[in-house]
């Protein structure tokens, strides 16, 4: 199914339930034909709260004085990644805020040792770091990078990304693309419902997906924290027309959409999803086109502290708890978690 830009908006637009059924059927039929039915495992690893972003929405800016910042050691993270190899996940990633005591020597042997030592993918979502930076990872070993680009839109962007003192301003979608080049998988993806995002940028945003041809794409609701510029108004700003709900009904529509303008990538059921609906989020995402879940290996100390927004799903359990309960819960829709790294098809 080849869908436009305007085809993309009027599915966002559409009120009709049975249609809407219709796309969330079209959209799991052709995760089957494309990806199947395993349901691969990320090993989620936050690796530092501290972050040098100002970002309106996001708890761990810098400006978020109340909350307690950490960085993992090295010893930390390797520890996770042996949980990782432990539990049969195919893939472990790295993620964390802006956070530039973390030097680009010392990421690049962690990913060494982890691609000597262990058959596991890495993948990286460290923020903007510097093309130079990007390299050295590639060339330590890492396969993949994510980075979301939040809104095409950049006015919006502007809003809700100001730039880092003393930084030049980066053009996510450009750095998308030199990440192709330096022979990453690549990853972006939105939030859906930012406050001031219409339903024709959120249409922009996925018909970038496909232009991108996107290996992975992340999709969350947004979800207001109150520590930040954004989720202390219950009013932001003056309201616009077309303001795209942050729902969790909406974000299963972009999922559909993205499966339908990227077959082939790796699509998360978030945890953002499982946040708003603990009782069935995450397999409602895999019902309507995703195929990849990131279980969170992050030391339960510090897990509850990457608070991106608040009361995060899963933070009080166990490793092992954490995996039997996605487990059973990728048995429930009557598919299997999957084996090996799962990168993308083509």
């Amino acid at each position: 199914m080849h869908l436009s830009e305007s085809d993309i908006l009027r599915w966002l637009r559409e009120t009709n339930e049975s249609r809407i059924q219709t796309l969330y059927d079209t959209a799991d039929r052709v995760r089957l034909e494309n990806v199947g039915d395993a349901v691969h495992l990320r090993g989620l690893i936050e690796i530092s709260n501290i972050c040098c972003r100002q970002c309106t929405y996001c708890g761990i800016r810098a400006g978020n004085y109340r909350l307690r910042r950490y960085r993992l050691t090295r010893d930390d993270i390797l520890a996770c990644v042996q949980r990782a190899v432990t539990l049969g996940y195919g893939t472990v990633v790295m993620q964390g805020g802006e956070d530039y005591g973390i030097s680009a020597r010392w990421i690049a042997e962690i990913i060494r040792t982890i691609k000597r030592q262990t058959p596991l993918a890495v993948t990286l979502s460290l923020g903007e770091r510097s093309d130079d930076e990007l390299l050295q990872w590639a060339e330590a070993g890492a396969d993949r990078y994510l980075l979301r680009f939040e809104s095409s839109d950049a006015v919006l962007f502007a809003r809700i990304h100001p730039p880092a003192t003393g930084r030049e301003t980066v053009d996510r979608i450009e750095q998308l693309k030199r990440l192709r080049s330096f022979g990453y998988e690549i990853g972006g993806g939105v939030m859906v419902g930012i406050p001031r995002q219409t339903l024709s940028s959120l249409a922009h945003d996925i018909a970038i997906f496909r232009e991108l041809d996107l290996d992975m794409i992340g999709i969350g609701p947004y979800i207001p924290h109150p520590e930040t510029p954004l989720g202390a108004k219950k009013h932001p700003g003056d309201p616009v027309e077309d303001q795209v709900p942050n729902t969790e009904q909406m974000t299963y529509r972009v999922v559909a959409l993205a499966r339908l303008v990227c077959p082939q990538a790796n699509i998360p059921t978030t945890t953002a999803l499982a946040t708003i609906n603990l009782a069935h989020g995450r397999e409602l995402g895999l019902q309507r086109g995703a195929n990849v879940i990131m279980p969170n290996l992050t030391p339960p100390e510090y897990r509850r502290l990457y608070e991106i927004y608040p009361e995060k799903a899963c933070v009080h359990e166990t490793d092992e708890q954490y995996y039997a309960h996605i487990a059973a819960r990728v048995r429930s829709v009557g598919r299997f978690v999957g084996t090996g790294p799962g990168d993308r098809r083509r």
